[in-house]
């Protein structure tokens, strides 16, 4: 089949072609058959292994894409390649399972070689098909209607419609069992820990704290030893501590610039931390969400660039900095 070159502005053309597959996911919302997507799901729901996704070609590829989708909001899914299964893999599939068949002509050879191996297992099949009169969709349990008037290819060969309906529609599905399932952010975030928003749903101040090399002294230490401590440690802070390592209040180095400079010389000598020490600052629990230690620190008058940790006993066991939340990818 011929096609003239593109008459129109290359902008246009994709305006078009985008066009022509947001209509075609339009119309596939308008004749899915309800009863069959309700059937599907409730499969879905009741599924008490995994969901085996599977097709060839670019289906292939748009099945594992769902599978993919599938296990990050907690249902377990894979991808089976068809050929693989016929030698040797089908071993992973047992009767617990549900079996998702994604092809646009429903004639796949692959797939109807399987069919027979599957009902000896009693597995469901969830056929997500482009021709609802194919053999799958009469050998399958549910079907789910794909079919497009025409591919946005302009030689009408190139599979891009049918695989957009199709992702379209394991989306559907996925999201659908999410929201059955109840799936909150916490647990969301549980299967994407690398992710910000997993950081900010699971990350704690207990991970990114100083909790050994944190620099602490008594109330009585000596301006100087606050120095050192400042200096020594690079925490920009020093907690100061009672005997029974009870937190007393924080020393920053602002506090000990500003100290030095109301000061006279000649009273340096008697200048202790309880004379510099911020008393009752803002403290963290090592439980605490790190974003939540964040927003402490930002979300104030005056920002902080670090806190206190303390136990449930307000014992000093650490410091954490803005820098460290920072640097964990956090903001």
């Amino acid at each position: 089949m011929y096609t003239e070159p593109i008459q129109t502005s290359p902008a246009s053309h994709i305006y078009q072609l985008l066009k022509i597959e947001a209509s075609a996911i339009n119309r596939t919302s308008e004749q899915l058959d309800r009863e069959q997507a309700a059937q599907s799901i409730e499969l879905l729901k009741n599924c008490l292994g995994k969901v085996i996704m599977t097709g060839v070609g670019k289906s292939g590829i748009v099945a594992k894409k769902i599978a993919a989708t599938l296990t990050s909001i907690g249902t377990l899914a894979i991808y089976l390649h068809p050929c693989d299964a016929l030698h040797g893999d089908f071993g992973i599939v047992t009767k617990e399972d549900v079996v998702i068949m994604l092809s646009n002509s429903g004639e796949t050879d692959e797939l109807l070689t399987m069919i027979p191996h599957l009902k000896l297992r009693s597995v469901p099949i969830i056929g997500i098909l482009g021709n609802t009169k194919s053999t799958l969709a009469l050998l399958a349990d549910t079907v789910l209607d794909a079919s497009v008037d025409r591919e946005a290819c302009p030689l009408n060969l190139a599979p891009t419609t049918s695989t957009t309906v199709a992702l379209a529609i394991g989306d559907a599905l996925a999201m659908t069992l999410m929201q059955i399932k109840g799936l909150t952010p916490e647990a969301f975030a549980f299967n994407h820990p690398a992710g910000r928003l997993g950081k900010r749903l699971t990350l704690r101040v207990a991970d990114l704290m100083h909790g050994i090399d944190y620099p602490k002294l008594t109330p009585e230490a000596k301006w100087t030893e606050v120095v050192c401590a400042l200096t020594q440690g690079g925490f920009g802070a020093v907690n100061i501590v009672n005997l029974e390592g009870v937190l007393l209040g924080i020393i920053t180095d602002g506090d000990l610039r500003r100290w030095i400079m109301k000061i006279q010389s000649t009273e340096l000598d008697c200048l202790t931390a309880k004379d510099m020490m911020t008393i009752n600052p803002t403290v963290v629990a090592p439980e605490t969400l790190a974003y939540a230690a964040l927003q402490l620190m930002e979300k104030r008058e005056s920002q902080i660039s670090v806190l206190p940790v303390v136990d449930r006993e307000q014992k000093s066991i650490g410091l954490i900095r803005l820098h460290d939340i920072v640097r964990s990818g956090l903001s």
